[in-house]
């Protein structure tokens, strides 16, 4: 069993940068892969990256390639995700998400525990 706690949403201009942790509860943190998804109103959730429970591969949607970077701190229990270059299209909650499916890595189907969400609002 694992509880994901994310943290660091706020207000931003574009440009700006925000970085979000996700603090995990659970002895096991440390062998799941650890996934960001988005919600922006009226749409559905949509992945954003994953990092492996190794910490040694990650990937991203191509609407974030290059601005966006998650790392994770097994030893803390915690995964970060680093904004840079906000827009406003960016704008949406974002949760964090821990499971096993590899194969599933980049749908809300691989993952087992989910946050309850923080808001990021981007103002142009």
């Amino acid at each position: 069993q694992v509880q994901l706690v994310e943290s660091g949403g706020g207000l931003v201009q574009a440009g700006g940068s925000l970085r979000l942790s996700c603090a995990a509860s659970g002895r096991t943190f440390s062998s799941y892969m650890l996934g960001w998804f988005r919600q922006a109103p009226e749409k559905e959730r949509e992945f954003v990256g994953v990092i492996t429970w190794s910490g040694d591969s990650t990937d991203y949607a191509e609407s974030v390639k290059g601005r966006f970077t998650i790392s994770r701190d097994n030893a803390k229990n915690t995964v970060y995700l680093q904004m840079n270059r906000l827009k406003p299209e960016d704008t949406a909650v974002y949760y964090c998400a821990a499971g096993y499916k590899s194969g599933s890595y980049s749908t809300r189907y691989g993952y087992d525990y989910w946050g309850q969400g923080t808001q990021v609002t981007v103002s142009s």
